[in-house]
Protein backbone atom coordinates (compact mmCIF):
# COMPACT_ATOMS: atom_id res chain seq x y z
CA UNK A 1 0.00 0.00 0.00
CA UNK A 2 1.48 3.59 -0.92
CA UNK A 3 2.29 5.67 2.06
CA UNK A 4 0.27 8.56 2.18
CA UNK A 5 0.80 10.20 5.32
CA UNK A 6 4.01 11.34 7.18
CA UNK A 7 4.46 12.89 11.02
CA UNK A 8 7.31 14.79 11.69
CA UNK A 9 8.98 16.29 14.62
CA UNK A 10 11.36 19.46 15.11
CA UNK A 11 14.78 19.91 16.68
CA UNK A 12 15.59 20.97 20.11
CA UNK A 13 14.08 24.63 20.80
CA UNK A 14 12.61 24.34 17.46
CA UNK A 15 9.29 24.34 16.74
CA UNK A 16 6.35 22.59 14.28
CA UNK A 17 6.90 26.25 11.40
CA UNK A 18 10.13 25.02 10.69
CA UNK A 19 10.10 21.33 10.29
CA UNK A 20 6.17 22.18 8.15
CA UNK A 21 8.63 24.34 6.26
CA UNK A 22 11.14 21.76 5.54
CA UNK A 23 9.14 18.87 4.62
CA UNK A 24 5.49 19.98 4.01
CA UNK A 25 6.16 21.04 0.47
CA UNK A 26 8.40 18.17 -0.64
CA UNK A 27 6.55 15.41 1.12
CA UNK A 28 2.67 17.22 -0.46
CA UNK A 29 4.56 16.92 -4.18
CA UNK A 30 5.37 13.32 -3.67
CA UNK A 31 1.20 13.00 -2.65
CA UNK A 32 2.07 12.66 0.83
CA UNK A 33 0.31 14.35 3.95
CA UNK A 34 2.60 16.04 6.65
CA UNK A 35 1.23 16.08 10.11
CA UNK A 36 3.51 18.65 12.33
CA UNK A 37 2.54 18.53 15.54
CA UNK A 38 3.43 21.43 17.80
CA UNK A 39 5.92 20.28 20.53
CA UNK A 40 4.50 19.48 24.02
CA UNK A 41 4.91 21.40 26.94
CA UNK A 42 8.51 21.74 29.13
CA UNK A 43 9.72 17.87 30.40
CA UNK A 44 6.80 16.56 28.36
CA UNK A 45 8.86 17.19 25.07
CA UNK A 46 9.83 13.27 24.27
CA UNK A 47 7.36 11.47 26.25
CA UNK A 48 4.24 13.80 24.81
CA UNK A 49 5.67 13.29 21.14
CA UNK A 50 6.16 9.25 21.18
CA UNK A 51 2.74 8.81 23.07
CA UNK A 52 1.12 10.90 20.39
CA UNK A 53 3.17 8.83 17.37
CA UNK A 54 1.13 5.82 19.27
CA UNK A 55 -2.06 7.08 19.26
CA UNK A 56 -1.68 8.38 15.30
CA UNK A 57 -0.19 5.20 14.33
CA UNK A 58 -3.67 3.26 15.79
CA UNK A 59 -5.00 4.04 12.12
CA UNK A 60 -2.35 2.59 10.43
CA UNK A 61 1.41 2.98 9.89
CA UNK A 62 2.84 5.68 9.86
CA UNK A 63 6.10 7.64 7.90
CA UNK A 64 7.93 9.49 10.70
CA UNK A 65 10.92 11.58 10.98
CA UNK A 66 12.37 15.20 11.79
CA UNK A 67 15.28 17.25 12.44
CA UNK A 68 17.86 16.83 15.10
CA UNK A 69 15.76 15.74 18.25
CA UNK A 70 12.98 15.27 16.45
CA UNK A 71 14.63 12.65 13.90
CA UNK A 72 16.09 10.91 16.85
CA UNK A 73 12.19 10.47 18.45
CA UNK A 74 11.08 9.04 15.18
CA UNK A 75 13.53 6.06 15.17
CA UNK A 76 13.35 5.62 18.78
CA UNK A 77 9.53 4.97 17.82
CA UNK A 78 10.24 3.50 14.98
CA UNK A 79 12.47 1.04 17.04
CA UNK A 80 9.78 0.46 19.28
CA UNK A 81 7.39 -0.19 16.90
CA UNK A 82 8.77 -1.65 13.50
CA UNK A 83 5.62 -3.22 12.32
CA UNK A 84 3.67 0.22 12.74
CA UNK A 85 6.50 2.05 10.57
CA UNK A 86 6.10 2.61 6.78
CA UNK A 87 9.60 4.64 6.28
CA UNK A 88 12.38 7.43 8.18
CA UNK A 89 12.77 10.64 6.62
CA UNK A 90 15.51 11.84 9.03
CA UNK A 91 17.80 15.22 9.23
CA UNK A 92 20.57 15.81 11.14
CA UNK A 93 20.80 13.44 13.77
CA UNK A 94 23.12 14.34 16.00
CA UNK A 95 24.33 11.47 18.44
CA UNK A 96 23.39 7.46 18.88
CA UNK A 97 22.75 6.10 21.99
CA UNK A 98 23.74 8.21 25.50
CA UNK A 99 24.56 11.75 24.38
CA UNK A 100 27.91 12.35 26.38
CA UNK A 101 29.89 14.97 24.85
CA UNK A 102 27.73 15.33 21.79
CA UNK A 103 28.10 19.09 20.61
CA UNK A 104 24.16 19.37 19.82
CA UNK A 105 23.60 18.03 23.53
CA UNK A 106 26.09 20.38 25.10
CA UNK A 107 24.82 23.47 23.43
CA UNK A 108 21.09 22.61 24.20
CA UNK A 109 22.74 21.87 28.46
CA UNK A 110 24.18 25.27 27.74
CA UNK A 111 21.09 27.33 26.42
CA UNK A 112 18.96 25.49 29.21
CA UNK A 113 21.70 27.12 31.75
CA UNK A 114 21.40 30.54 29.92
CA UNK A 115 17.75 30.94 29.91
CA UNK A 116 17.32 30.09 33.59
CA UNK A 117 19.94 32.34 34.85
CA UNK A 118 19.63 35.40 32.59
CA UNK A 119 15.69 34.72 31.00
CA UNK A 120 14.38 34.10 27.95
CA UNK A 121 14.79 37.66 26.20
CA UNK A 122 18.16 38.20 27.83
CA UNK A 123 19.19 34.24 26.92
CA UNK A 124 17.54 34.97 23.37
CA UNK A 125 19.44 38.11 22.77
CA UNK A 126 23.10 36.37 23.71
CA UNK A 127 22.18 33.45 21.71
CA UNK A 128 21.30 35.04 18.34
CA UNK A 129 24.48 37.47 18.58
CA UNK A 130 26.79 36.26 15.58
CA UNK A 131 24.69 33.71 13.66
CA UNK A 132 23.10 33.51 10.39
CA UNK A 133 19.67 36.08 10.07
CA UNK A 134 17.74 33.48 9.08
CA UNK A 135 18.68 31.16 12.20
CA UNK A 136 18.44 34.33 14.30
CA UNK A 137 14.56 34.56 13.17
CA UNK A 138 14.11 30.99 13.41
CA UNK A 139 15.00 31.49 17.36
CA UNK A 140 13.55 33.95 18.06
CA UNK A 141 10.04 32.94 17.01
CA UNK A 142 10.63 29.05 18.28
CA UNK A 143 12.22 29.90 21.61
CA UNK A 144 9.21 32.84 22.17
CA UNK A 145 6.71 29.85 21.30
CA UNK A 146 8.28 27.49 24.23
CA UNK A 147 7.93 30.31 26.73
CA UNK A 148 8.59 29.07 30.00
CA UNK A 149 8.86 25.50 29.20
CA UNK A 150 11.70 26.31 26.87
CA UNK A 151 14.42 25.52 29.55
CA UNK A 152 12.80 22.44 30.19
CA UNK A 153 12.40 20.82 26.85
CA UNK A 154 16.29 21.87 26.24
CA UNK A 155 17.20 19.85 29.47
CA UNK A 156 14.81 16.72 28.45
CA UNK A 157 16.44 16.73 24.76
CA UNK A 158 19.98 17.10 25.86
CA UNK A 159 19.78 14.28 28.17
CA UNK A 160 17.37 11.75 25.91
CA UNK A 161 19.46 8.31 24.44
CA UNK A 162 18.57 8.41 20.66
CA UNK A 163 18.63 4.67 19.11
CA UNK A 164 21.73 3.06 19.50
CA UNK A 165 23.71 1.82 16.45
CA UNK A 166 22.93 -2.04 17.42
CA UNK A 167 18.87 -0.80 17.53
CA UNK A 168 19.21 1.22 13.87
CA UNK A 169 20.67 -2.12 12.88
CA UNK A 170 16.88 -4.14 13.26
CA UNK A 171 15.12 -1.66 11.28
CA UNK A 172 14.20 -2.58 7.98
CA UNK A 173 12.12 0.12 6.35
CA UNK A 174 13.77 2.49 4.39
CA UNK A 175 15.69 5.36 5.60
CA UNK A 176 16.67 9.23 4.00
CA UNK A 177 19.07 10.88 5.76
CA UNK A 178 20.59 14.48 5.41
CA UNK A 179 23.27 15.71 7.09
CA UNK A 180 24.85 19.68 6.49
CA UNK A 181 28.83 19.26 5.68
CA UNK A 182 29.56 22.05 7.40
CA UNK A 183 27.20 22.18 10.83
CA UNK A 184 29.38 21.79 13.76
CA UNK A 185 26.40 20.67 15.86
CA UNK A 186 25.37 18.23 13.92
CA UNK A 187 28.42 16.23 12.91
CA UNK A 188 28.42 14.25 9.45
CA UNK A 189 30.31 11.85 10.85
CA UNK A 190 27.14 10.89 12.95
CA UNK A 191 24.73 10.65 9.59
CA UNK A 192 27.30 8.71 7.98
CA UNK A 193 26.89 6.03 11.13
CA UNK A 194 23.54 6.72 10.99
CA UNK A 195 23.42 5.67 7.73
CA UNK A 196 25.83 2.62 8.07
CA UNK A 197 23.94 1.12 10.26
CA UNK A 198 20.59 1.40 8.65
CA UNK A 199 19.71 -1.60 6.61
CA UNK A 200 17.80 0.34 3.99
CA UNK A 201 19.46 3.83 4.15
CA UNK A 202 20.49 6.50 1.70
CA UNK A 203 22.38 9.10 2.65
CA UNK A 204 22.56 12.93 0.83
CA UNK A 205 25.05 15.25 2.01
CA UNK A 206 23.93 19.68 2.05
CA UNK A 207 25.18 23.03 3.82
CA UNK A 208 23.56 24.75 6.29
CA UNK A 209 23.76 28.13 3.87
CA UNK A 210 21.37 26.18 1.54
CA UNK A 211 19.17 25.19 4.41
CA UNK A 212 19.06 28.36 4.97
CA UNK A 213 18.23 29.92 1.93
CA UNK A 214 15.88 27.23 1.05
CA UNK A 215 14.64 24.87 3.75
CA UNK A 216 12.59 22.77 1.66
CA UNK A 217 15.77 21.95 -0.07
CA UNK A 218 16.54 19.51 2.93
CA UNK A 219 13.04 18.06 3.06
CA UNK A 220 13.61 17.62 -0.89
CA UNK A 221 17.06 15.43 -0.58
CA UNK A 222 15.61 13.64 2.63
CA UNK A 223 12.27 12.42 0.34
CA UNK A 224 14.40 11.72 -2.60
CA UNK A 225 16.53 9.84 -0.57
CA UNK A 226 14.00 7.74 1.24
CA UNK A 227 12.36 7.05 -1.80
CA UNK A 228 15.70 5.79 -3.72
CA UNK A 229 16.20 3.67 -0.20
Amino acid sequence: MPVTRAVLLPGTGSDEIFVRAVFAGPLAAAGIEAATPRPPAGDRLAVGFLTLLDALAESGPLLVGGISFGAHLAAEWAVRNPGRCAGLLLALPAWHGQPGDAPASLAARASADLVDAEGLEKALSLSIAGVAPWLADELTRAWRRHGDGLAAGLRVAASHPAPTLEELRTLEVPAGIVACTDDPVHPLGVAREWAAALPRAVLRETTLSELGADPGSVGRAVVEAWRQA
